[in-house]
């Protein structure tokens, strides 16, 4: 009679809450998607002379001011009252900031055809980039709201105009302008330099050049019509953020890694099972903003007067 040899499989099973070489690939995974999403994003908001974004609540209202007064004579003879000169400020709600959920998936089979790099990675850096532009497609929609308005002749005069608008207007609101930010449309600034080279750089999926036509940066965008010119102030920009890493998520069962110096934005990997999929998720509430919206030049360049031309 044979022996039977019992086994206990439990003996032989993988270790509750074991960190496996899945577990490792898919943290880093999530982790090199969170801190190069804001290292890019840090880039552009360094060179907007945006210092640190500014959390808030989610579903906060995002108020636009606008400041009134005038300054009074300082010449007071002796012994009489110093006039009081008033200022007022006015807000404005124009946007709500709010936390708003992303999710991608890759099929088994795609991983199977294409090999991990091409059907993961290479999604991941694409819905990274969607992600981005969701983020400057709503600055820039904002930025066209701007009420400095003026046409000019020339695509010279027009970016001349826009930088000497909104000085004038900071001054006027006794602020002194740090720098000025312009936007061109890429066309209109090809057809003025012609074939004059220039450096171009990018941070956050924006093209910029540093210290050109009077302007201490010129991003140079498709995002803007023809003809449209916009500029302001860069101490006039902000950025706010809800932060996707709220313990509270953590505590639902709802854990996004993020970057622990920003926290901008949260992403989470798992697999689906059901479905054999590698699903991504992401959380993110980002708003690049102006304080001052009468503080933002909407300048239109004239067609048939010269149009781009010098």
């Amino acid at each position: 009679m044979h022996n039977k040899r019992k086994f206990d499989l439990q003996l032989f099973a993988a270790l509750e809450g074991q960190t496996g070489t899945a577990q490792i690939t898919a943290n880093a995974r999530e982790i090199d998607f969170v801190t190069s999403f804001s290292k890019n994003l840090q880039a552009l908001t360094d060179i907007m002379g945006i210092s640190r974004f500014v959390k808030k609540a989610n579903g906060t209202s995002l108020n636009t001011k606008t400041a009134t007064g005038t300054l009074e004579s300082g010449v007071v003879a002796e012994g009489d009252e110093i006039p009081l000169s008033q200022f007022k400020v006015d807000e404005k709600p124009i946007d709500t900031i709010t936390l708003e959920k992303y999710r991608k998936g890759v099929t088994a089979e795609a991983i199977a055809e294409h090999g991990y790099d091409v059907a993961v990675a290479m999604t991941d850096e694409e819905f990274k980039t969607e992600l981005q532009d969701i983020v400057l497609n709503r600055f820039y929609d904002f930025m066209k709201t701007g009420t400095l308005k003026s046409t000019e002749s020339t695509f010279q005069m027009g970016v001349a105009m826009s930088i000497g608008r909104v000085k004038d207007k900071f001054k006027k609101i006794h602020r002194t302008a740090t720098g000025v930010a312009v936007w061109v449309n890429t066309l209109d600034l090809y057809k003025y330099i012609g074939a004059t080279p220039i450096t171009i750089q990018t941070a956050f999926g924006m093209d910029y050049v540093e210290n050109f036509m009077g302007a201490d940066v010129m991003f140079i965008s498709s995002e803007l019509e023809e003809g449209q010119i916009i500029a302001t102030p860069i101490n006039n920009m902000i950025g706010y953020f809800v932060d996707p890493g709220d313990s509270e998520f953590a505590q639902a069962g709802l854990a996004y890694t993020t970057d622990p110096e920003t926290g901008l934005i949260g992403f989470h990997t798992e697999g689906n099972y059901s479905r054999a999929l590698s699903e991504s998720y992401a959380l993110m509430g980002l708003r690049l903003f102006a304080e001052y919206q009468d503080a933002i030049a909407v300048i239109t360049v004239s067609a048939g007067t010269g149009g781009s031309g010098e």
